[in-house]
């Protein structure tokens, strides 16, 4: 008798206890609209970017890039921190005046100063290569 009178108040003591933490719990205390966000990720201003551009060597021919793409050092292509996968940009030399239209398919360079990683092909078309790094401008191709 005594087993089946400790289990009704056992099922109280649990009731209770549920409750009780329950009751600790909160909600969150902004709504989702008002959550920090992430910057967007959009191509350089019209105005354009400037900083040092470098270029992938030959030994990642033929990796993936963050957009899931093979590398491809003959294509015109290139790296970029926030412009979205398939956008065009104009990369300019400030140096020599040459300019070439790249399309992005990866994430980088993660060096301070740097602003576009290019591909072996595009950074030949601007005259880089024997300089490793190009001074140049980035824009919008739109």
């Amino acid at each position: 008798m005594t087993a089946r009178r400790s289990r009704p108040l056992g099922r109280v003591a649990l009731a209770v206890l549920l409750g009780a933490v329950a009751a600790c719990s909160h909600a969150p205390r902004h709504a989702p609209d008002e959550s920090p966000r992430r910057p967007s990720a959009e191509a350089p201003a019209a105005s354009g970017e400037v900083g040092l551009a470098s270029f992938y060597g030959k030994r990642f021919h033929g990796r993936r890039t963050a957009s899931g793409a093979r590398y491809d050092m003959n294509a015109m292509t290139c790296a970029h921190p926030r412009a979205p996968f398939g956008a065009r940009l104009k990369v300019t030399d400030l140096e020599n005046g040459r300019s070439v239209v790249v399309t992005v398919n990866d994430r980088g360079p993660f060096k301070r100063g740097r602003v576009v990683d290019l591909s072996r092909a595009a950074a030949r078309k601007l005259g880089m290569i024997e300089r490793g790094l190009a001074r140049v401008r980035v824009e919008r191709a739109d």
